[in-house]
């Protein structure tokens, strides 16, 4: 289901608006997108870009090699006010809120975009590994801070909302929201025990001491997400409900953590978890929200895996250090733990099938869709922030065509046969809209190709930086003297994706409208992965 984020209610642009810039496609050259040798797109500079956003969403004290100089520190005392040092971590978007929710769906999304695509990366490796840490360290803290506790946020949202300030000048209450055995939250708390396992199997070989802190922490949350079930809007107040509620439920969460920390431990119980979870409704959107497609897609993926069965009598110590030499797709153990339990486990097939099925919705020509494409091609899920939907589903789509050309597989979707190839056709399809491909020919991605959003909803970039305006600017002066304004942001937040043009492929650019104009975390963290996976395709 489509985010109910609010947002500062203000006038909306009209229509006739909006539909100008369709009018102007005949004057637009094809030329417009930056394209590279051979006809494609540059995706290893778009893939540079799209790393380099993260930089510009960073809370807390700035690194000595930020390269984002129009950004500073901000949010120093987060945690003061549980007595708590929560400083760091990701703004999700054009505000100075930290949640919780999309942050560790942004770090479980980039840990997956290394571990599928980083090969591909080639000297960005490091940069967005820089990226997953950024992330990773801050859930660390959220989740290790205070036994039995997970901090799930840090901002009065709806004071912040009312405001229109940097964040490097904030002071609106910096509240403190945690879910708890008495507070549940299994949806959130789900969703950072991923985000933890994904992050260590990221670092497993860069920093394997990182990881082991990593996910011993996803082990402890996740017991809290299973032990104590609910969902964490109901609990923590702050009207979470209105910004990052889990409308899915918390079950597709307990899914896609215990699908992570299968593949992070190689430990059976989470297996024997899934088995017991009965996680079957249908999904055809991938999100923060909804993590059905996404499990699905990884529990096909982990079926390939092998894991060592512990002989009888064999101490848990004994099991985990066998599967020290185990990697992705096998695992060379000792003679005695050769036996394997997941590898063509029939428990796994009916999440193949789902994964097929969700792939089935999305096919623009699959007898089964349930998808709506703009008549430039795009896949239009939401008029909120549509290309986070059209960037995950891309993200699965070139993941699953690599586990299906691995197997060599091929599938049908009724009379639509489904091969590797036009799997691989549609997300490339999907990324090179984003990059200007379109009726607009406008590239989504700011300071991508010769045309690109100007006035993005984004509160740092639309301000002067503190270097070039170090006097304090206040809550509603930011409002009259910078969001209202019609020029480009002073600021530009290279690699930002914004939210998309409507379903007629119309987009207004307009700084007020921020269900088309906000980038966000979760857009942009599986677009790495299909940008990686494309600029290793096209060199």
């Amino acid at each position: 289901m489509a985010s109910a984020r609010s947002r500062t209610m203000l006038p909306l642009p009209s229509s006739s608006q909006a539909l100008v810039l369709v009018a102007v496609v005949s004057l637009i050259s094809a030329s417009s997108s930056l394209v590279a040798a051979g006809g494609h797109h540059d995706y290893g500079d778009a893939l540079a870009k799209a790393i380099l956003f993260f930089q510009g969403q960073r809370s807390g004290r700035l690194a000595p090699d930020q390269a984002v100089t129009w950004r500073s520190h901000s949010g120093l005392s987060d945690g003061s006010a549980a007595n708590v040092d929560l400083t760091g971590g990701y703004y999700d978007g054009g505000d100075n809120v930290k949640f919780g929710f999309p942050m560790a769906f942004t770090t479980t999304m980039l840990s997956w975009s290394v571990l599928e695509h980083g090969g591909r990366m080639k000297s960005r490796v490091g940069d967005a590994r820089a990226a997953v840490r950024w992330g990773a360290d801050y859930l660390l803290k959220a989740a290790t801070r205070t036994p039995g506790t997970l901090y799930v946020g840090v901002g009065d949202a709806d004071a912040d909302h009312r405001c229109w300030e940097r964040p490097e000048d904030m002071d609106t209450p910096r509240t403190v929201y945690a879910v708890s055995a008495s507070a549940p939250g299994s949806d959130v708390a789900g969703e950072t025990a991923a985000a933890l396992a994904a992050a260590s199997m990221a670092f497993k070989a860069a920093d394997p001491a990182y990881a082991a802190r990593l996910l011993a922490a996803a082990r402890d949350v996740m017991e809290l997400a299973v032990g104590h079930q609910g969902k964490y809007s109901d609990y923590v107040g702050g009207d979470v409900g209105a910004y990052y509620a889990s409308y899915s439920g918390y079950k597709d969460e307990l899914l896609w953590g215990s699908a992570w920390l299968l593949w992070a431990t190689k430990n059976t119980s989470y297996l024997n978890y899934i088995d017991s979870l009965g996680a079957n409704d249908v999904a055809d959107m991938f999100s923060w929200d909804n993590k059905l497609p996404g499990a699905r897609v990884l529990l096909a993926r982990v079926r390939n895996t092998r894991i060592p069965i512990p002989q009888p009598g064999a101490s848990i110590k004994q099991h985990l250090h066998s599967l020290i030499n185990c990697t992705l797709f096998t695992c060379v153990c000792n003679a005695q733990m050769q036996r394997t339990l997941v590898h063509g486990d029939k428990r796994f097939e009916p999440f193949r099938q789902q994964a097929e099925d969700f792939i089935c919705r999305i096919l623009p020509d699959s007898p089964s869709s349930t998808t709506q494409y703009t008549p430039g091609g795009l896949m239009h899920k939401s008029g909120y922030a549509n290309l986070q939907y059209v960037a995950s589903a891309s993200f699965l789509l070139t993941t699953y065509a690599k586990y299906m050309a691995v197997s060599n597989r091929t599938f049908s979707c009724q009379s639509l046969p489904v091969t590797v190839k036009s799997l691989r056709a549609l997300a490339k399809k999907q990324v090179d809209y984003i990059l200007g491909d379109n009726p607009l020919g406008m590239s989504y991605m700011v300071n991508y190709g010769a045309r690109w959003p100007q006035r993005i909803h984004h509160r740092a970039s639309s301000m002067p930086s503190v270097a070039s305006h170090p006097a304090h600017i206040g809550c509603q002066e930011g409002f009259q003297s910078y969001y209202y304004s019609g020029g480009a942001n002073p600021n530009v937040h290279t690699g930002a994706v914004v939210g998309g043009p409507d379903e007629h492929d119309a987009f207004p650019d307009d700084r007020t409208d921020y269900s088309r104009s906000e980038p966000t975390t979760y857009t942009n963290a599986p677009l790495v992965g299909c940008l990686a996976y494309l600029a290793g395709k096209y060199k």
